[in-house]
């Protein structure tokens, strides 16, 4: 597909959309007598609806269906695909790998956006650290990815052949042999977590800076009136204070660890031992063809996502209850 063609298409879909929303807005317009909030209101959300019902419904429940189905969608096999996503080795270790990226990557991310937070708050370069950490949220997955391969590159130890990893050659200047740490199991998911956590804790800092600054001042003062400070002060006034701020970050970093797809596709390609459920989705139903498997994984990703979100907004429920 050439360029010009895919700015035709951008134009189509930009005229169609004009389109929709002209209709819409003379319905609404023409709408007179007792029923116009009734043919308003279908006038505004029938096109809202018809986008949810084919761009959502529609894929969701043809993944469902697709998920008991063999590779080429042909035949009913049952539950077969999801038996070898729990007994297959290779896909076994993809589990594994994702249970990994989730259980890690938001307590930590969480713990340092929040330690990073109460130590700069107030302080006079607040500003200026601040704009350090949230930085990396500014750059995509793909382009830290990059960032942190070269940090992770290797070359072999031979004469004139110069490092350009930073990490090894931290480790060549200590006078120790240079590691290809990417191909080092299980030690290379633990380093491509270290992405994740560089970017999502910049996003934990802000969402929990924010909160520490809405507790009332009465409070703090009363608490230090008390004798309370130090640890103390943090772990019984401030962080009960910020609990549901906390509870967001982390369903919210859980939540889009899950998807993670981009650092793992760029840094390793899913080798080594390092592919996740996201990513082996996609190489299942893009790469092998494979669109029962791929179905499957898909439906383990929404089964592993759908009790966060449900936690995370009964807790949203309680905080403006």
């Amino acid at each position: 597909m050439t360029l010009l063609d895919k700015l035709l298409q951008l134009l189509v879909a930009v005229a169609v959309f004009a389109a929709v929303m002209g209709v819409v807005l003379l319905v609404a317009n023409r709408a007179r007598g007792r029923r116009t909030d009734l043919v308003s209101g279908i006038a505004f959300t029938a096109p809202a609806l018809l986008l949810l019902l084919i761009g959502l419904l529609y894929p969701a429940t043809r993944t469902v269906v697709q998920s008991f189905l063999d590779a080429r969608s042909a035949g009913f096999v049952g539950l077969d695909n999801y038996i070898r996503i729990f007994t297959q080795p290779d896909l076994v270790v993809v589990l594994r790998n994702t249970l990994l990226w989730v259980v890690i990557t938001p307590i930590l991310s969480t713990a340092i956006g929040l330690v990073y937070a109460v130590l700069v708050d107030r302080t006079r370069f607040e500003a200026f650290a601040k704009a350090l950490i949230f930085l990396p949220m500014a750059i995509s997955f793909v382009g830290a990815a990059i960032i942190w391969k070269f940090v992770y590159e290797y070359r072999p130890n031979q004469q004139n052949i110069q490092q350009i990893g930073l990490l090894n050659q931290f480790i060549v200047w200590l006078g120790f042999e240079p590691m290809n740490f990417i191909l080092a199991t299980p030690w290379n998911n633990l380093l491509l977590i270290v992405v994740m956590i560089w970017i999502q804790a910049g996003f934990a800092m802000t969402v929990l800076s924010a909160a520490i600054k809405a507790i009332p001042s009465d409070i703090i003062e009363a608490a230090r009136l008390d004798g309370v400070g130090g640890l103390r002060l943090f772990f019984y006034i401030t962080l009960p204070s910020i609990r549901p701020a906390v509870v967001v970050v982390v369903t919210a970093i859980s939540i889009a660890v899950l998807k993670v797809f981009d650092i793992v596709r760029t840094m390793t390609g899913g080798q080594f031992g390092t592919s996740v459920v996201a990513n082996e989705f996609y190489v299942q139903s893009f790469r092998l063809s494979d669109l029962g498997m791929g179905s499957a994984l898909a439906m383990i990703l929404f089964i592993l996502v759908v009790p966060i979100v449900v936690y995370n907004v009964r807790q949203m429920r309680k905080v403006d209850a």
